[in-house]
């Protein structure tokens, strides 16, 4: 039976996991962490969104970019500070502009399949993860934003996504926390939300039970090949060694760094992303939104998470590798939940930012590398938690072509 090492345990790394068990492998997984899901799988915006499956390859972004970069408080903030990997990563991303409409499409499709993978997953696992289907209500503050939005609808549904335009008095309907003169919206029924960190924990759980091995506090410092792929990593101030048949880099915003040990070039930048928790102790339960809200003029997502927590997201932030958590971006997250459900008290609100690993082209690298039994599956941006599931059986597949599982050993 060949041996695979997964470097990673974020939802990439343990979708990728259990897809590799499924198939008859063999699988450990190294993950640098202490736990699984503790860097940007921690603490997201919680959304399974289809609906979001827009790239941002398009000039109107690089123009809010240009237009806010001297805002701290700004959606999208970006440090001028010259870095290289900054400035090429977004001239490739200016490159792929040409692709917007076929890689939003693509992002559609992908989404939409790996819905059923993971609702599958969670059912079979009996992952409890939070998980709300109430759907996804995209807002529009006037016309020019509606009138755009009407146009990204089109290249959704092309994708298959069933989302409709709605009127202000439907918002009104939909959900009834909600504050707001909006133009307009879109939704999207079969959209839903849930805890991604729970989801990671309950299938790594599942992963242990099926045989596979997970090594925390073990952070990656060689590969290379003999006979085997031979991977080098430290824990707990001592060497180790691995040996393996395959390798899967599922490493986050760390997979550009693992990829150059192969010689591979994985562009991944770091864009930092902000969320707070609201604890909803002291707030009446329909006074919080059960549907899932995506605020464009914002860049704000929430997600209802059970009874007891709502999870508000957003911002984009180039500025390297940096975790730091900063006021001047939090603050806007819980000023506009004071205005958008000013009955839902902000007292317990737990502040995060995370790092979503970003390709230029904004899809996430799934294949070969050019070294013989080294695989990808990393670069999801900010739709990790909605790809994952999809990308990790495609994967799977990809790796069970070049590294055949003996029928006798794994049946």
């Amino acid at each position: 039976m060949p041996k695979i090492v997964v470097i990673g345990a974020g939802i990439a790394g343990v979708s990728t996991t259990y897809a590799l068990i499924e198939q008859g492998y063999d699988v450990t997984v190294v993950e640098r962490r202490r736990y699984a899901a503790m860097e940007t799988s921690f603490a997201n915006g919680g959304q399974l969104s289809a609906s979001n499956a827009e790239v941002w390859n398009h000039w109107s972004t690089i123009l809010k970019g240009i237009k806010w970069m001297l805002r701290r408080d700004a959606p999208l903030l970006m440090n001028p500070t010259p870095s290289w990997h900054k400035y090429t990563w977004l001239l490739e991303f200016v490159s792929n502009i040409s692709r917007y409409r076929e890689n939003t499409i693509e992002t559609t499709r992908l989404a939409i399949a790996a819905r059923k993978h993971l609702f599958d997953i969670a059912d079979r696992e009996g992952i409890d993860f939070d998980h709300v289907r109430r759907g996804i209500l995209h807002v529009c503050w006037d016309k020019a934003a509606f009138d755009h939005a009407l146009k990204v609808n089109e290249m959704l549904n092309e994708g298959g996504l069933d989302r409709r335009s709605v009127t202000p008095g439907e918002i009104a309907g939909i959900e009834p926390a909600l504050h707001g003169n909006f133009y307009g919206g879109f939704y999207t029924p079969s959209d839903s939300t849930g805890d991604i960190h729970k989801y990671c924990a309950g299938l790594e759980k599942a992963c242990t039970k099926r045989g596979a091995q997970f090594i925390y506090d073990a952070a990656v410092t060689r590969i290379g090949r003999r006979d085997r792929l031979d991977l080098a990593y430290t824990t707990g101030g001592a060497d180790q060694t691995l040996e393996a048949d395959g390798i899967v880099v599922c490493a986050g915003t760390n997979s550009r760094d693992i990829a150059a040990m192969f010689g591979d070039r994985v562009n991944v930048y770091p864009v930092k992303g902000y969320s707070i928790t609201v604890g909803l102790e002291r707030s009446a339960s329909d006074l919080a939104p059960w549907v899932s809200i995506l605020d464009d003029r914002a860049k704000i997502v929430t997600s209802r998470l059970g009874a007891a927590r709502l999870r508000v997201a957003g911002t984009a932030e180039f500025n390297g590798v940096n975790f730091d958590i900063r006021e001047d971006r939090i603050r806007p997250l819980v000023d506009w939940t004071r205005m958008m459900f000013p009955k839902v008290a902000t007292e317990h609100v737990v502040p995060w930012a995370g790092l979503r690993p970003m390709m230029p082209n904004m899809m996430p690298r799934v294949g070969k590398s050019r070294v013989p039994g080294v695989f990808y599956n990393t670069g999801h941006g900010h739709l990790g938690w909605t790809l994952s599931a999809a990308t990790s059986a495609t994967l799977a597949t990809v790796v069970a072509t070049d590294l055949p599982v003996d029928a006798r050993l794994a049946a």
